[in-house]
């Protein structure tokens, strides 16, 4: 192999992990989300996961985490604001990266 060869395969590694932690980060941050959410509906245990199960396969619906956003503004009329789920959504995506490297850290 040439170095341009070397060096074209370490980019295509490095897009393909980056792009895995951020999915990872997003599923966690989505799950996140929903205990958040759950916990403002009084949902508790089995009933709050489930919801954070349910926000996260929101996030399928289309690109970017608008449906997600739209998901919990629909559910939590009356509990939480725009700029609450906003505010939430970005505390928590720093929280899930956060945990995310500590776990990648640790191994």
């Amino acid at each position: 192999m040439t170095t341009f060869d070397d060096r074209e395969h370490a980019f295509e590694a490095k897009f393909a992990h980056d792009a895995e932690m951020q999915f990872k980060a997003e599923a966690r941050r989505n799950r996140l989300l929903g205990l958040w959410a759950a916990g403002l509906m009084g949902r508790t245990g089995a009933e709050a996961e489930a919801y954070a199960r349910e926000v996260i396969t929101s996030d399928f619906q289309e690109a970017g985490e608008e449906d997600v956003f739209r998901k919990l503004r629909a559910d939590l009329i009356g509990k939480a604001d725009d700029a609450d789920i906003r505010a939430q959504m970005r505390t928590l995506m720093a929280q899930a990266k956060s945990q995310i490297m500590e776990e990648v850290g640790n191994s």
